[in-house]
């Protein structure tokens, strides 16, 4: 901790607020960086132990010009681990600094308690550096050019996972995916950690072992037993990868079951984070002088596009409207059968529950849940939140409805598997020819063909067969399949005859 004097008691102040509060989290360790740091520590994700990839020198370039053009600017970034670490901006006034290491406790509160990241590895800072050795040695040993192509190739699945499975307990013959999970152990082979195997489990009849297996279990049954969303376990256990493969694609899969509960939780996450410097800030520890900036920064965190959603401003609105519910007593049966304006107006239980209840609701939610339970009539009429569609006449955007129900289904469909399509695997043995077949889980959003193709040929790459996936294009039943890198589309029935065959290529 590089802190100034200044700074340090600063941080004493707020922690010990934040306490009192109630706030429960992790020692945290903060670091005062410049920006040209602080864009790189950004640009890896938030760990510059990371193994080395060129998207991270593109990620850094697009934050240094963001930065150095005036479009963006990072003012905390805080990493979910024991301890936490966070970054302060040299360049920050004093005010900025207060309010950032205020929204760092929240964040920090968060990580710990929200059932969501209760799987995840509070030591992913020392893990990642462990990704980053092995990688280098790989790449010394294998060729930085051959590890490089292959690490891209899991970096472009690496949304291929089933983040509900942590939470999973399933029959003893398929066993619950866990981040830390390592591919089925052949007959005679010990468990280990990714990093630990070569030397637990020597010897290249291992390797020999796994694929006369997954031959003779192609050849005897289907599988898996029933449909997975975990694509990247299953080629994990099925695909003929090399040792040093199996390494990479388990370190990404693990990575990505690391990330995936803050793409679960964005609007919680940030809304509590917000509600606690704000509740700290204006409460326990601005001075008078301070109070015109921090205004002017809260509020530019807030503000709002029309059209646009702010996780900030949601998630922050979402938890006062909470706690005030509660505080009232603004739930239940007698609360849904008022039904007189001017008694709902005045309807005051005085239960002053609020602030257990929004403690709560951090521990048990993620953003799917949280948006659906709690935004009502009342809150989305208090936001002025409603549909938005685009007039075909006149090609204005216009408020198409008011209804809470409508806003909800618009905003669940965004945050559901976070706006990507639900992928599952299908049949590792496609019409008995080794063929890997994946179905999409249609819910109202069409693949993007071109995309979809990639991805396929990536799989198609790692799996060393032919790769298709079904889905619906135009209302119809569609296979998209992959065969030596060419992309082919036919329409299917409901019943898998194949109507007509159209050659998108």
């Amino acid at each position: 901790m590089n802190l100034t004097p200044e700074l340090e008691r600063a941080r004493v102040e707020i922690e010990r607020h934040a306490r009192e509060f109630g706030l429960d989290f992790f020692p945290t360790v903060f670091e005062l960086v410049d920006h040209d740091e602080l864009n790189e520590v950004a640009a890896f994700g938030g760990f510059p132990t990371r193994y080395p990839h060129w998207r991270f020198g593109m990620e850094f370039d697009r934050l240094q010009k963001g930065y150095r053009y005036g479009l963006s600017k990072i003012y905390e970034l805080v990493i979910n681990n024991d301890p936490c670490y966070a970054y302060l901006m040299k360049s920050n006034s004093l005010v900025d600094q207060k309010l950032v290491m205020a929204h760092v406790f929240g964040h920090c509160d968060f990580f710990r308690n929200n059932v969501y990241f209760a799987h995840t590895d509070r030591k992913m800072v020392d893990r990642m550096a462990n990704h980053g050795t092995i990688l280098r040695r790989l790449m010394e040993r294998h060729g930085v050019n051959e590890v490089e192509v292959f690490l891209d190739r899991c970096l472009a699945l690496d949304n291929l996972i089933d983040p509900h499975s942590t939470a999973l307990r399933r029959a003893p013959a398929e066993p619950a995916a866990d981040a830390a999970d390592l591919p089925r152990p052949a007959p005679g082979k010990l468990r280990a950690k990714s990093y630990m195997d070569r030397y637990v489990n020597p010897g290249r009849h291992l390797d020999e072992q796994r694929r006369e297996d997954a031959d003779r279990e192609r050849a005897t049954s289907r599988f898996p037993v029933r449909p997975g969303r975990d694509v990247l376990r299953f080629l994990l256990d099925h695909a003929p990868l090399k040792r040093w493969q199996q390494e990479v694609l388990s370190l990404v899969r693990e990575e990505a079951y690391y990330f995936a509960p803050q793409g679960q939780t964005k609007i919680m996450n940030e809304g509590w984070a917000s509600y606690w410097h704000s509740t700290i800030m204006t409460r326990r520890v601005l001075r008078d002088s301070e109070v015109i900036d921090f205004a002017d920064h809260h509020a530019g965190t807030l503000a709002t596009a029309p059209g646009r959603t702010n996780p900030y401003k949601l998630g922050i609105e979402l938890y006062r409207s909470i706690e005030e519910r509660w505080d009232k007593g603004r739930h239940g049966r007698e609360w849904e059968e008022c039904q007189s304006l001017a008694e709902r107006r005045r309807f005051d239980r005085r239960c002053g529950e609020g602030r257990d209840k929004i403690f709560e609701v951090r521990r048990l939610h993620c953003d799917v849940t949280f948006v659906d339970t709690f935004i009502d009539q009342d809150f989305c009429d208090a936001q002025r939140m409603h549909v938005w569609r685009t007039n075909p006449r006149t090609g204005q955007r216009e408020i198409a409805s008011r209804d809470h129900r409508l806003v909800k289904e618009q905003l669940l469909f965004g945050l559901s598997n976070s706006g990507q399509p639900i992928i599952e695997v299908v049949d590792g043995n496609h019409d008995n020819r080794g063929e890997l077949r994946l179905a999409h889980r249609f819910e109202g959003l069409e693949l993007d063909l071109a995309f979809a193709g990639e991805t396929l040929k990536v799989l198609e790459a790692i799996w060393g067969r032919p790769v298709c996936i079904e889905s619906k294009l135009d209302g119809k039943g569609t296979l998209v399949r992959c065969e030596r890198g060419e992309i082919a589309t036919r329409e299917v029935a409901p019943s898998g005859a194949t109507d007509r065959v159209a050659d998108s290529r």
